[in-house]
């Protein structure tokens, strides 16, 4: 059995590390980057899988749905090259196991991308290699060009190598549950991650006035006293007075009446709630099985429609 093992050789994960570089390539809205990484898989499933049936189900279960950081997408791939090679020489491994390797894993990892590349390496590279060129020096751009890729190739090749004897690791520990301890573990941390990312990228405001209250002398800026600073002091010490005054009272300072909307009661009993809301929505639909398409097309309808109304 051993000598009629299958294994994928240097060459070939060179081949598959090669092609991930181009994982965005064919990036869409409903599956994301499933065509990139299928693309990357097909030099590791023509080495391991000989029928025409058995390479037909690889490609398939690998256009699941996929989307992580570009770059820290190589150990995940790592991985599951060892998951299929495994697979390919008997290990009891289905499709439901890969793909819930793939699941746990690039939900943790996709925090992780942009923080270290494009907001703390690329910069870095960018700011010396400018610094270079306003001196006039060819360097700065060669630098730049030569650094950035020679760092991306090699932590693309070398985190995918450690992936793939990680995950051969894993596959050893089938029976003792460690690729489900790993699998929950990575789907806590991307639970936490895409909590804080709620409140960042998704941003929804209620417009309807709930109350409108008139407030009493002192809780508001008194304009005609302001301009009649203006006109007695000049227009500085009437704008120096205004701004004091919106600082000690703050916003609701700068009319007599006091105007109260759903939004602002919603921010008051749990800041984001609406927000929230919305990402649990979308995922109770994704998990119905409704297309992502149909759901951003209406967000799209409501949208534009509460912006119509004066709802949103």
């Amino acid at each position: 059995m051993a000598e009629n093992r299958v294994t994928l050789s240097k060459k070939d994960r060179l081949s598959v590390a090669w092609r991930h570089q181009f994982l965005q390539g064919s990036w869409n809205y409903e599956r994301m980057q499933n065509g990139g990484w299928c693309y990357s898989m097909i030099p590791a499933i023509k080495k391991l899988y000989k029928s025409k049936e058995d390479r037909a189900a690889a490609l398939k279960r690998h256009m699941e749905f996929y989307n992580t950081h570009p770059y820290v997408s190589a150990p995940v791939i790592g991985v599951t090259l060892a998951l299929e090679e495994d697979r390919a020489n008997g290990a009891p491994i289905d499709d439901v196991a890969i793909q819930g390797v793939k699941v746990g894993m690039m939900g943790p990892l996709a925090g992780v991308g942009d923080p270290v590349f494009w907001f703390t390496l690329r910069p870095i590279l960018g700011a010396l290699g400018a610094s270079l060129a306003l001196g006039g020096s060819i360097v700065g751009p060669l630098l730049f060009f030569f650094a950035w890729n020679i760092i991306r190739m090699a932590f693309l090749w070398y985190t995918q190598e450690f992936g793939y004897k990680v995950g051969t690791e894993i596959t050893k520990d089938l029976s003792g549950g460690l690729m489900g301890k790993i699998t929950e573990g990575a789907s806590i941390l991307g639970m936490f991650i895409i909590g804080s990312l709620v409140e960042r990228w998704v941003s929804i405001s209620f417009t309807p006035v709930v109350s409108t209250v008139e407030q009493s002398e002192g809780a508001y800026i008194d304009w005609n006293a302001i301009q009649a600073t203006i006109d007695k002091s000049g227009a500085a010490q009437g704008i120096h007075d205004a701004l004091s005054q919106f600082n000690s009272l703050g916003a609701a300072a700068l009319d007599v009446n006091k105007v109260t909307t759903l939004q602002a009661n919603l921010d008051s009993l749990i800041p984001g709630l609406a927000a929230v809301g919305l990402t649990l929505l979308c995922c109770w639909l994704l998990k119905k099985k409704v297309s992502p398409i149909a759901i951003i097309l209406a967000l799209f309808v409501v949208g534009i429609v509460g912006r119509v109304v004066g709802f949103m």
